[in-house]
């Protein structure tokens, strides 16, 4: 069961809210992307992140340098947002057009992992999740490009989601409007993999599809 506090609680459109962890972690290994805000002299800034998930973890990763990690290593509170767009909702009237969604919005502050050999695990689950098996193949990170990555995990403490499939509603009064009326289904399709142009012959293209279930390209 998801935390419920006052910065989690969902007032608009409250019938979307769900309260499954489960349905969180669906979210958050789908996307993989995340939108983290930080403030700064100028005003608020939100940046778009790789971001993954391992147990009640999430993670992110960035160079020493970055304005977005300098300032979340330093452990202030933020919020990262995860969204998936399922589909277009093509109602009778214009004011009742609407979408299929799946969003999360995790608040809290980061850690910063320093030990290489933790940060060389997380890094590689992250490499796994996105090509089973792919880490027995390539070169690991070596010592220095481990100490140059900085890396940042925020537990999964207090989040919301939100899930929007909730088909057409439409006025009564429109319903014997003759307009064509339903779902405009969005998908993301996932492969097939595409060679390098100096890839080495006889190398077996490699089989990610376990990773991406319903999604990868047929």
């Amino acid at each position: 069961m998801l935390s419920q506090t006052k910065r989690t609680e969902i007032n608009k459109s409250s019938h979307k809210a769900v309260f499954d962890t489960e349905k969180l972690h669906q979210i958050i290994d789908e996307s993989l992307i995340a939108h983290i805000a930080i403030m700064e002299e100028s005003g608020p800034v939100v940046i778009p992140m790789l971001a993954w998930r391992v147990d009640d973890y999430v993670y992110i990763h960035g160079a020493k340098n970055s304005r977005l990690m300098k300032s979340l290593k330093n452990g202030v509170q933020t919020c990262l947002t995860f969204t998936l767009f399922d589909g277009w909702v093509l109602a009778r009237s214009a004011f009742h057009h609407s979408a299929h969604y799946r969003s999360a919005v995790v608040f809290g502050s980061f850690e910063d992992i320093n030990d290489n050999v933790k940060k060389d695990r997380l890094l590689n689950h992250f490499i796994e999740q996105i090509a089973p098996g792919r880490t027995e193949d390539i070169r690991l990170s070596n010592e220095k490009e481990l100490s140059a990555t900085v890396l940042l995990g925020m537990p999964l403490t207090e989040a919301s989601v939100k899930i929007g499939k909730h088909g057409v509603n439409d006025d009564k009064d429109d319903l014997e409007l003759d307009v064509w009326v339903g779902i405009l289904p969005y998908r993301t399709q996932v492969g097939p993999l595409e060679p390098v142009s100096d890839l080495t012959e006889g190398i077996n293209t490699p089989d990610y599809s376990s990773a991406y279930s319903g999604r990868w390209f047929k």
